[in-house]
């Protein structure tokens, strides 16, 4: 009970601002009231699929939960299994070492940083991944529902092109090839990566990417320590606007060294009391920590090669994000130290003094990094969307057509989100095909996207040509939101709505979408069926074993 209290307590101190309604805007961040089902979702039509299989499980899940109440859902389960699951993991007779785990998981420089970046589905991969070990350690030992936990925790991985290629190298790792359920594991989980798998294979989207975004997305410092020493403490995200203050402190480089230190004592324990597991979540988090240094060091070229040059590679330009596993092993040896020097210090002194440094390492990630409670001080306030957004939904729902927003930017600020940068949420409120820019601003640094279509259209409006010839039935302008288009670019269409925040054009000469691909559709729904097949199998799986001890 006392870990169960433990994660409810932090998830509650992370996620305070949340009691308030509204919906939390940032970044990547971005849940609307009720998110259309179309077959945007299944397939994007002119963008890569980075949020496939995810995006069709938010539109199915708005059918009965509304979006203010989903977000809120999958961000206390994003904390609570994080440290749950942690807590679980932690191979200790006490509780103290298990809420040492615990705390060292979910109140981390990666959750925070990934949190504030709006990254919520790769942070489901975070909560997910300690359930998915404890479930190949059952696995190993021949014990019933292990498989099933595992496929099911891979699942929630799943949901990013990120979190299930991580759950596909866990199951590769930690699991012995030989043995015939690794894989039938990795058969299964394969099949939860196809949805995404199929939409970039069968998409228009270039499958490789600018090479720029390598120095642009690498890992950054800090504070004084360097970039390596930033991601050894779990830290160095790219963007330094969704950091921590905490983390520039001079500081904050000793405290990291003294979590390592502690973690390396911790160590052997955790090897004898995980046998085998251990050794092998430390290949996989090494694996992780070198993806997460390539950008930053000598690796620079050849990862801009891979991007460059090799379809898909351009996964791998934000390294950061592969550091779960490390994370991981972190939290669990930084508990099992914990436990040896509170032992030690009992032993030598009195019992007392072992409790009361367990209690000052149980605080220890607080203390260093406290502006992470309560939403990153106030960082995830939740902002209500204007009327104009339903306004605009309802007449692009009467006439379904191609939406093109403007200004042709994929993230903006705005005065009804308090100037936090938030992304487009055009084409998740619209009930239509919606074209963003998704190249990509960062510092002084234009990352070009992968979408012939995008473009070709940031071509034509740069000339300063009419947007009625690009043959979109909408054009929505977002008032407000930098500079509007020139008259210009405008020119032809005629306005179907003006509002304080929103504008749409309707452009008469044209009066259907865009024809579709109907081969394309067809394999990415059966990609998400089975999807659902294999999440289904093993939910009936597990429950014919009766365990359900998650």
């Amino acid at each position: 009970m006392r870990t169960h209290a433990v994660a409810g307590a932090v998830t509650a101190v992370v996620l305070a601002p949340l009691a308030w309604p509204g919906y939390a805007l940032r970044y990547d961040m971005v849940f609307v009231p009720r998110q259309p089902l179309n077959w945007e979702m299944l397939a994007p039509a002119d963008s890569l699929p980075r949020a496939v299989p995810l995006d069709a499980l938010v539109s199915l899940a708005n059918v009965a939960i509304p979006g203010w109440l989903l977000q809120r859902i999958v961000l206390v389960a994003v904390v609570y299994l994080a440290a749950l699951g942690a807590a679980r993991l932690m191979p200790a007779a006490r509780t103290g070492p298990r809420l040492v785990a615990a705390l060292a998981y979910a109140w981390t420089p990666f959750l925070a940083e990934r949190l504030l970046l709006g990254q919520w589905a790769l942070l489901l991969a975070y909560a997910a991944l300690p359930w998915l070990v404890s479930a190949a350690r059952d696995v190993r030992d021949h014990r019933p529902g292990g498989l099933p936990r595992l496929v099911l925790a891979s699942a929630l991985a799943a949901v990013t092109p990120t979190g299930g290629l991580i759950a596909l190298a866990a199951v590769l790792v930690l699991l012995p090839l030989r043995s015939r359920a690794t894989w039938i594991a990795f058969v299964s989980v394969a099949g939860l990566n196809l949805p995404w798998l199929v939409a970039a294979l069968t998409g228009p989207a270039g499958g490789v990417s600018d090479p720029e975004g390598v120095p642009a997305f690498a890992a950054r410092a800090e504070n004084w320590a360097g970039a390596w020493w930033s991601l050894a403490g779990t830290g160095g995200l790219w963007n330094a606007s969704t950091v921590p203050a905490s983390r520039a402190s001079v500081l904050t480089p000793v405290v990291t060294l003294l979590l390592l230190a502690i973690a390396a004592v911790g160590l052997p324990l955790l090897r004898r009391r995980l046998p085998g597991l251990t050794d092998r979540l430390l290949i996989l988090a090494a694996g992780g920590f070198v993806l997460a240094a390539l950008g930053s060091g000598p690796g620079e070229p050849l990862l801009e090669w891979v991007v460059g040059h090799v379809p898909g590679g351009g996964l791998l330009r934000d390294g950061q994000k592969f550091l779960i596993p490390y994370a991981l092993i972190l939290a669990l040896a930084f508990g099992a130290g914990a436990e040896r020097l509170a032992g030690a210090l009992a032993r030598r002194f009195e019992p007392s003094a072992g409790r009361v440094l367990l209690g000052g390492l149980l605080l220890l990630p607080v203390a260093v990094m406290p502006d992470l409670a309560f939403g990153g001080l106030g960082a995830l306030k939740p902002v209500h969307y204007p009327a104009d957004w339903d306004a605009v939904a309802r007449q692009v729902a009467a006439a379904p057509g191609d939406v093109l927003s403007l200004p042709f930017e994929g993230y903006q600020s705005y005065s009804w989100t308090d100037g936090v940068v938030v992304r487009d949420p055009a084409p998740r409120y619209l009930d239509a095909p919606v074209l963003i820019n998704d190249a990509l601003r960062v510092g002084t640094v234009t990352v070009d996207g992968e979408s012939p279509r995008a473009a070709e259209v940031q071509r034509h409006l740069a000339a300063g040509r009419p947007a009625a010839e690009l043959g979109f039935r909408w054009v929505l302008v977002r008032v407000g939101a930098g500079a509007g288009p020139p008259a210009e670019v405008l020119a032809g269409l005629r306005p179907a709505y003006a509002g304080e925040y929103l504008q749409l054009w309707s452009n008469s000469s044209v009066t259907s979408t865009s024809p579709a691909n109907f081969d394309r559709r067809i394999f990415a729904l059966a990609a998400h069926a089975a999807f659902a097949v294999v999440v289904i199998f093993y939910a009936l799986a597990l429950l014919r074993t009766r365990r359900r001890s998650w």
